[in-house]
């Protein structure tokens, strides 16, 4: 019975831990998706980039201020999008920490009850211990008590049977 309860409880305590881990990685991936749709948006741009520096417009193959101007727009362009790359890569590494930390919590958190529960656990079986050893004085008490009162019992019905006795055979 107690090695039943104890399984029903690990696998209790286990599930409900691994239970809780999944949701969070949702989050994670979906962060994690945005920035690889970020990084293929980089690299699209720094290919119109490398296209816009081969362009040449001008007057015997030579680049004019429109196109130096169009390369320009399209690099700061694809650093406004580092920029934004960067400050994603620091919330998905914001959450990685959030989510080792929450793990770690969770971790010391059951540690902490299994704990309680073997120290519950051998707080009763202490108890049961003692209350058996109890039970047990109680009934060689008990069984005392009840050999003193069958030998009262005997020495008040043979005192009963002399006096009995002892009436008779002073009348006759």
């Amino acid at each position: 019975m107690k090695k039943s309860i104890l399984v029903l409880l690990l696998c209790f305590l286990f599930g409900q831990t691994y239970a809780q881990i999944n949701p969070d990685s949702l989050a994670y991936q979906l962060q994690r998706k945005k920035i690889n749709n970020m990084l293929n948006d980089r690299a699209k741009k720094f290919g119109q980039y490398d296209q816009s520096l081969s362009q040449h417009t001008g007057i015997f193959g030579l680049q004019t201020k429109k196109d130096i101007r169009r390369s320009n727009d399209i690099l700061i362009n694809i650093v406004k999008t580092d920029n934004d790359i960067y400050k994603q890569l620091k919330i998905l590494l914001d959450y990685r920490t959030f989510e080792q930390t929450q793990v770690q919590n969770q971790s010391k958190e059951t540690e902490a009850n299994n704990f309680a529960f073997m120290k519950a656990i051998n707080k009763l079986r202490a108890q049961n211990i003692r209350l058996k050893k109890e039970a047990e004085e109680m009934a060689k008490t008990n069984q005392k008590e009840i050999h003193y009162l069958i030998i009262m019992l005997v020495l008040m019905f043979a005192s009963i049977l002399l006096l009995l006795r002892s009436k008779y055979v002073t009348r006759a």
